[in-house]
């Protein structure tokens, strides 16, 4: 039986690039290591593959986010960052004031899809953007639910 999401893999060109870039997110850095390339050609079937990677951690959240850079053995096609692709899309950011945080993350140079939309069915607000080496990636602003009287 499973009994929760452990981590989000993502493999990446540079790891620390992609690592500073989490970190703007609120992401803490956790275990990283070297992996050579007997572990990694078990794990993943790669022969001669091997990487490094980093665990990020955000505390307001159970579940880690893995990023690994490889090295050696063949490179994969890039093209998972279109939101109309087949599979895992993106990784999507609850906020709490998602203007000041559009605004923050525009400081830092990070350039967004379209101004922030909102969804008349729910009234939750939402943004896409890119990060690293072109991950599709989104900030949520859910409505308040009513003060109760």
């Amino acid at each position: 039986m499973v009994l929760k999401m452990d981590h989000l893999n993502i493999v990446v060109s540079n790891l620390e690039e992609a690592t500073r870039f989490f970190r703007l997110l609120g992401f803490t850095e956790g275990i990283a290591a070297e992996l050579d390339a007997a572990f990694l050609g078990r794990v993943t079937g790669i022969e001669g593959a091997r990487g490094r990677f980093c665990a990020l951690h955000h505390p307001g959240s159970d579940l880690s986010v893995e990023l690994l850079e490889f090295a050696g053995g063949p490179a994969a096609e890039q093209g998972l960052g279109e939101a109309n692709r087949i599979g895992l899309r993106h990784l999507a950011f609850a906020v709490e004031d998602i203007d000041a945080e559009v605004a923050r993350l525009a400081r830092h140079g990070v350039g967004f899809l379209s101004p922030v939309q909102t969804w008349e069915k729910t009234g939750k607000r939402l943004v896409y953007f890119r990060g690293p080496d072109g991950i599709l990636l989104e900030l949520a602003q859910y409505p308040k639910e009513p003060e109760r009287v």
